[in-house]
């Protein structure tokens, strides 16, 4: 009896022991966190007062943009609005104009869709970063098409377009999808404030290299209708540009992080993509080849979307769905060059050949690459616009006969694209680093859990 209750004693006090040890370890666990994150916070007080004239430069830019398309500043406002009103009086000219015009504007609300919820959510997909994800996407739409407007306004030559068009809108929305597929690279790992930078510097590259491709006349012949390369190709590279050599920065950060959740709002993304796509293969193309080139932009994404089914499927044993997000947009990438020349059924087999890339590209190629540029690419940028925007520009090569123009304009891009973000990647990290990468902690208030 005498033993039992010894025993008792012992197994009771040991009990209580391991109760206070865990207690112990739980508060100094909890202690650590919340001196960490007050570390954060303090860091993140600091970059708020520094980032103030950061704020105030960049408020000073875009009003400085508002001021310039003032008419009694800017004659091109000026005289559009007048060519506006005269042409109204030739009825048979205006009325045609007036219905193109009214139907390119329909396709560019639909490409405004795209960037904006389209982009928007396929970005969400890291778990900790909606906030963020989204209001990248806010900035750099609304940085890049009335910077690309005011640049092309005053410009001249084959450099110009009128501010006042439809057409010169539909090219600063191109210009916009480029960026946001450049920003794709970096994702979670920059300050907004550096988003908007990374904006205001990327729109003069793709500028520049929109006009040596397509109006310098360096390069004609040179076939790119729906922007295979000078939009998609160009963004991703350029993004590659941005991250490379920038790994040992971000070594002891946390990991990109999915969830269940955010991966659902990127399918949404991706549908709303794959619903507009054909708007903006078809925004530039003439009256005549429309219904083609919706048709060919569809049979493509068909192709890509059964191919990354099936290729998923073949080299990860189950269905990824980060390659059902991503990869099954390819064929609307590859598609672009040949948009509007080519039938449906080598369209279907350009999107097939274009989603078996891209899926290979998130399942066995994006490690590689990262090694290679020692660099971190988010959203697999390579994977959905580099290579399928690489795989549609030589394409075109069987349609223009041209193989040394087409080839020579695609490499030009790419290096251009890569170089100009190695630049930018450059300045852009002069505003520092990210607190937490991956997450809106350091930059959203948070609603308590």
């Amino acid at each position: 009896m005498l033993i039992y209750d010894g025993m008792m004693k012992t197994h009771i006090f040991l009990k209580d022991f391991e109760n206070l040890y865990s207690a112990n370890f739980v508060y100094q666990s909890s202690s650590k966190d919340f001196r960490k994150r007050g570390i954060i916070m303090e860091k993140v007080e600091q970059r708020n007062k520094q980032s103030k004239n950061v704020l105030i430069l960049f408020l000073i830019i875009i009003i400085a943009m508002g001021i310039a398309f003032i008419p009694s500043i800017h004659p091109n406002i000026e005289t559009g609005s007048i060519i506006s009103e005269v042409s109204h009086g030739e009825e048979s000219a205006t009325a045609f104009d007036t219905i193109y015009d009214t139907l390119q504007y329909q396709r560019s609300i639909n490409i405004l869709a795209m960037l904006l919820a389209g982009f928007g959510f396929l970005m969400v997909f890291i778990r900790k970063h909606g906030y963020s994800s989204v209001t990248a996407t806010f900035l750099a739409v609304s940085i890049a098409i009335p910077m690309y407007m005011l640049i092309k306004s005053y410009g001249t030559g084959h450099f110009y377009m009128p501010a006042i068009s439809i057409e010169t809108f539909l090219f600063a929305e191109f210009a916009a999808a480029s960026l946001l597929i450049a920003i794709g690279a970096p994702l979670g790992r920059l300050k907004m404030d550096q988003y908007l930078l990374m904006g205001i510097l990327f729109i003069p590259v793709y500028m520049f290299n929109e006009w040596l491709i397509l109006e310098s006349g360096y390069f004609n012949g040179f076939l790119d209708t729906g922007g295979s390369v000078v939009i998609h190709a160009f963004g991703a590279y350029f993004g590659l540009g941005v991250v490379s050599n920038t790994a040992k920065r971000f070594s002891n950060d946390p990991l990109c992080e999915s969830s269940k959740t955010s991966s659902q709002f990127c399918l949404l993304g991706s549908m709303i993509l794959w619903i507009f796509w054909p708007s903006f293969t078809s925004a530039i193309v003439s009256p005549d080849k429309v219904v083609l080139t919706a048709i060919n932009t569809v049979f493509a994404l068909c192709g890509a979307t059964i191919a990354t089914y099936i290729f998923s499927r073949l080299l990860r044993g189950k269905i990824e769905i980060e390659d059902i997000a991503n990869a099954a947009l390819a064929g609307g990438v590859a598609i672009g060059s040949l948009c509007d020349t080519t039938t449906p059924g080598f369209s279907l087999l350009i999107g097939i050949a274009a989603g078996a890339l891209s899926t290979v590209g998130y399942a066995k190629i994006a490690g590689k690459l990262e090694k290679l540029i020692k660099g971190t690419d988010t959203c697999g940028i390579n994977n959905l616009h580099g290579m399928p925007g690489l795989l549609g520009g030589l394409t075109a090569v069987f349609v223009t006969g041209n193989a040394k123009v087409q080839l020579l304009g695609i490499v030009l891009t790419v290096i251009v694209a890569f170089i100009g973000g190695k630049i930018v990647g450059r300045i852009i990290n002069l505003l520092g680093k990210k607190e937490v990468p991956y997450s809106d902690e350091d930059e959203f208030h948070l609603e308590e859990a």
